[in-house]
């Protein structure tokens, strides 16, 4: 029989959030036990510790030994939008419809932005 009274079962994309979430708030690499008190201990540690794990898969989080387990770190934010962003174009067979749609779809001041980006990464190879 199942009770009703228990919360609605979150999703895996919700899960995650929620743990990325606590990793952001914390102020240095963090343990799966951290994270498991900071989320009011309504997942059991071995979800956490899952969570965390396809996360790593992901690229969104880091780990670093600590002791027998390990500290988490949420990634640079900028660097997995960047990461997610090469996997889509990777995915498409035409490269160059695909960014020169992305290109012209940019308002002028992202368009500038990307120009001087290019510049200086001509530039450092150059030097």
């Amino acid at each position: 029989m199942t009770d009703h009274r228990r919360s609605r079962r979150r999703g895996q994309g919700e899960l995650e959030a929620l743990v990325l979430a606590a990793l952001r708030e914390a102020e240095g690499p963090a343990t799966a036990g951290w994270v498991q008190e900071r989320l009011g201990g309504g997942l059991a540690y071995t979800t956490v510790i899952t969570i965390l794990t396809r996360l790593l898969e992901k690229g969104a989080v880091t780990r670093e030994r600590a002791g027998r387990s390990f500290a988490w770190t949420p990634a640079d934010q900028a660097g997995l939008a960047a990461r997610r962003m090469r996997k889509v174009l990777d995915a498409e067979s035409d490269r160059e419809a695909v960014l020169a749609s992305f290109v012209t779809g940019l308002d002028p001041d992202d368009e500038r932005l990307l120009r001087d980006l290019l510049g200086q990464a001509r530039g450092a190879e150059d030097g």
